[in-house]
């Protein structure tokens, strides 16, 4: 009998029974974020989307709500609990937010994905579909290489510093330089958005966005909006940090300084500071992402961050 019971025992679990719908709007859009606070605990550095992300999608649109253009898809367990979310953050990719206890349904997932969201490429009117995964994921790279993805050669790197009772180094700005937290108003957002411009070599930024993310976010807070100001009053560099105070983590995004003012130090200042404030609200890690060959890495390293974990988009063309 205790044999027969222990052949029982040692099968592999059946996967539990779920189904799939469509994104619906306002609810889900905070079912979604939940289920990004629930699992950050229990999955690996960076697995699903951290609040800042989410929120972005979101409120720094102008409040546009992504529900009508059946871009997002949803699956449930037989309770309705959420346990997956498929969405896109530009055309033509995928990214996969899901609770660990339910990664049989990733295949499913993607392939929802491929149908719905692969745009189509001008050599033959071929579709093509990309899906981040990171290099320590090995289920999910199993996945896509079964199914016809090749890894594209530009990664992107997630690094994380842990926080304990060690000294923060003191921020310190060079001459002609004072740091200030932003303020309510069009004229601290046009000022924002004209240093993203500079900063990343676009044109696409404005006040309008940055208000509507500043006043609508949930998770935006102007006393971790962190600006290093030039003494002619624009702003020469910028540490966005956001908290997430249900698992004590903060994360940095975007981190930029304007071509001009760049090599004095003004990033660093401003993050150094943004890592003093998350650790006296309760922080124990901090994170910021980049480009894996992206010069910010020597910045991050400078300010401490040790841990780094790579990954990249993987594609399919068909």
């Amino acid at each position: 009998m205790d044999r027969i019971r222990a052949d029982v025992d040692s099968r592999p679990p059946v996967p539990a029974r779920t189904h799939d719908r469509p994104y619906r709007g306002d609810d889900d859009f905070w079912r979604v974020r939940g289920l990004l606070l629930e699992t950050y605990p229990i999955t690996p550095v960076d697995f699903n989307w951290e609040i800042r992300r989410w929120d972005g999608q979101r409120f720094y649109r102008e409040h546009q709500d992504p529900a009508g253009d059946g871009r997002i898809h949803l699956w449930e367990d037989e309770g309705g609990r959420l346990i997956g979310a498929v969405h896109p953050e530009d055309a033509g990719d995928a990214f996969l937010e899901l609770h660990p206890d339910h990664r049989h349904i990733e295949e499913e997932m993607i392939a929802w994905a491929e149908q719905h969201l692969a745009v189509t490429v001008e050599e033959g009117a071929r579709r093509q579909l990309d899906v981040f995964a990171f290099d320590y994921d090995v289920p999910r790279r199993r996945i896509l290489t079964r199914r016809g993805f090749e890894r594209l050669p530009e990664g992107a790197v997630t690094r994380r510093l842990r926080l304990g009772a060690g000294l923060i180094p003191a921020s310190q700005l060079a001459d002609g330089y004072g740091m200030r937290t932003t303020c309510p108003g069009v004229g601290d957002a046009q000022r924002i958005a004209d240093l993203l411009n500079a900063a990343f070599d676009r044109t696409v930024h404005n006040a309008a966005e940055y208000q509507a993310f500043t006043t609508t976010s949930p998770s935006f807070r102007h006393d971790l909006d962190l600006v290093a100001e030039a003494s002619d009053g624009s702003f020469a560099a910028y540490a966005g940090v956001t908290y997430d105070s249900v698992n004590r983590r903060g994360i940095f995004e975007p981190v930029c300084t304007d071509p001009r003012h760049r090599r004095q130090g003004l990033a660093r200042a401003l993050m150094l500071e943004g890592v003093r404030r998350v650790r006296a609200l309760g922080a124990v890690d901090v994170y910021v992402a980049t480009g894996e060959t992206n010069p910010a890495n020597e910045l991050y390293d400078s300010v401490g961050f040790t841990e780094a974990y790579t990954g990249g988009s993987w594609r399919r063309v068909w």
